[in-house]
């Protein structure tokens, strides 16, 4: 009976023992992943393309997930830059000087700068934060267009690139539902975008059967698994599937919904970190991204296909602690979606690991 508790003690331990050695290194490689991107910041207080605050924001992100005041000059600088992009039409962008690549996605850039801008300091930067919840609800596509409620990289004004997505639409959905509480000191009606219409956008780009059903496609217009035809489904991917999922739920679906139970099938039967199911390794850390902060609000069981619940946050801890550079970085191959920026890929991953903890 003695040898029977010690042997239950004992592998008690072992299995603490283990989930603290786990511990320690994703902390470790958190630790060196923020170094690292610190080290790259400009004196100016941006990262990387400075054509696309969004891309400072996003470090700016990053380092808010340590908490502490470890790096809060570094914070305040990025700050600042961010807020310096603000424009008179309540947008945060730069406007473009010249051909594509020159600046725009206005946004795209919002939604980002402004979720970032609340996450550093929301009480500080509130009134261009409010300003940016006006221009991303003007954002919304309107009237009675099958693209009625979704949002594209830019304003609507008849562009190919302000075309309403899924992505674009998820980090609409996320930044004005983060920073909703800010209509408090809003002087005057409030601003909202209509909720409905963007979750019957979010509706229309899910498979409603067959074997990809619950998972979703880029954007009605976009590529479908046969020739282009309004009858043929739209062509899935690993990381619309998250957005969807992760948009449905800032609409405020309920996690019992068809909709939201069919994604969670579609995780459980199709999960995999070594690509981006639909695309390979194409925007494989923007995938992580996504996946990751969608099953965190989720925040609920995962059956995966052979039965087993999924332990989705060890399993993309071990991933990141596995493809980290030995200068703390992250990078990927592909360089599609600018991942072959470290900074972007970085800052990604880091908030990956803030989700997975």
């Amino acid at each position: 009976m003695k040898n029977k508790i010690f042997l239950t003690l004992l592998a008690s331990l072992s299995v603490l023992t283990l989930k603290a050695a786990t511990t320690n290194n994703i902390d470790t490689t958190q630790a060196k992943g923020l170094e690292w991107l610190v080290s790259q910041q400009k004196e100016n207080g941006s990262w990387s393309n400075e054509n696309y605050p969004a891309m400072t924001a996003l470090c700016l992100w990053a380092l808010t997930t340590e908490n502490s005041s470890k790096y809060e000059k570094q914070k305040e600088k990025a700050a600042e830059c961010v807020a310096s992009f603000a424009q008179k039409d309540n947008g945060i962008y730069k406007a473009p000087t010249g051909g594509r690549g020159s600046g725009g996605l206005s946004t795209y850039n919002t939604a980002i700068c402004m979720t970032a801008l609340y996450k550093y300091n929301k009480l500080k930067y509130k009134d261009i934060i409010l300003n940016a919840r006006k221009f991303v609800a003007a954002s919304q596509v309107q009237g009675d267009s099958t693209s009625s409620g979704g949002f594209g990289y830019n304003m609507p004004n008849g562009g190919q690139r302000d075309r309403p997505d899924l992505s674009n639409t998820a980090w609409a959905l996320q930044a004005m539902r983060t920073t909703q509480d800010l209509e408090e000191f809003r002087k005057g009606e409030r601003v909202d975008i209509n909720w409905e219409k963007a979750k019957s956008y979010i509706e229309k780009l899910q498979i409603q059967d067959g074997k990809d059903k619950g998972a979703f496609g880029y954007s009605e217009t976009g590529e479908r698994t046969q020739k282009a035809n309004s009858k043929v489904p739209l062509k899935t991917f690993g990381s619309m599937t998250y957005a969807g999922l992760e948009s449905l739920i800032f609409a405020d679906v309920k996690r019992t919904d068809p909709m939201i139970l069919s994604t969670i099938q579609w995780v459980g039967d199709n999960w995999t970190l070594q690509e981006n199911p639909g695309m390979g390794a194409k925007g494989l850390f923007y995938y992580y991204n996504i996946l990751s902060k969608a099953l965190e609000l989720y925040n609920g069981p995962i059956k995966l296909s052979d039965g087993k619940t999924l332990d989705w946050q060890k399993q993309l801890q071990n991933k990141l602690i596995d493809e980290q550079k030995a200068d703390g970085s992250w990078i990927n191959t592909d360089g599609q979606f600018w991942e072959t920026d470290p900074i972007l890929v970085t800052s990604y991953c880091l908030l990956v690991i803030s989700y997975t903890k």
